[in-house]
Parts: structure tokens; C-alpha cells; sequence
């Protein structure tokens, strides 16, 4: 299982990142420049259950649910641009969930407005 210090680490390190909690006290939750591209429900962490829903190409999205049982459609979010990640026993790499990380944050900033991006520039 990849530690949440791991993911949380690599989250920051992304430009124009912050870490929030802006729905309750246990969700963690990544932004760039205001916009929401990871998401961990720490108390499932905590339960020996840890999931991050991260943001995803509609026909990647469905690429990756079929090819790992442990990705499902986002939960608690829009199904067909959203994947939640459970990570016990995923079936694959750190470095391809951090592939899956940077995927989501591309796709966040690609649909931000062009003023919003020059900031990331």
C-alpha cells in the first residue's frame, strides 16, 4: 500500500497546490488554483481502507475501471469524469498511482479558464 505522507508529499510538490479541508474535518482534499483534483477520506485511511478519487478522462476512466478491479467510478462525485482509487491490494505501482495523480491535475487545469492557467505558466 502506498503511504498517504507518500501521496500527500507528492500532491504539494505540484505547482499552485494547496491542501484543504473543505467539506469536514476528514476529507482531505488537493487544489490547484481553487480547483479540486484529489480527494482522501482520511477516516477510511485511518479503517485500514485507503481510497483517493481523482479527476480522469472520460475514456481513460473507463479504460482503467476495466483493466483494475480496485478503480471505480467516483464516489461521492461525477461518475464519469471521477475514479476512486482503493489502494489496498491495487495491483499496481506507486509510480503508475502517481501517473494517475498528475492525470488528474492535467485534466484540472486543462478546463480552467486561459487566465487561470497563465498563472501556471
Amino acid at each position: 500500500m502506498i503511504p498517504i505522507d507518500a501521496i500527500q508529499s507528492f500532491c504539494l510538490k505540484k505547482e499552485q497546490t494547496t491542501e484543504e479541508f473543505p467539506f469536514d474535518e476528514s476529507t482531505l482534499v488537493y487544489k490547484v488554483l481553487g480547483k479540486i483534483f484529489a480527494l482522501c477520506p482520511l477516516e477510511a485511511w485511518e479503517q485500514g481502507t485507503p481510497s483517493i478519487t481523482l479527476k480522469c478522462d472520460p475514456d481513460y476512466a473507463e479504460e482503467l475501471r476495466n483493466d483494475y478491479d480496485s478503480i471505480h467510478p467516483g464516489f461521492h462525485a461525477n461518475k464519469k469524469h471521477w475514479n476512486t482509487i482503493y489502494l489496498n491490494n491495487c495491483g499496481f505501482s506507486p509510480q503508475f498511482l502517481f501517473e494517475l495523480i498528475d492525470h488528474s491535475y492535467a485534466m484540472v487545469v486543462k478546463n480552467m479558464p486561459k487566465k487561470l492557467r497563465a498563472q501556471l505558466e
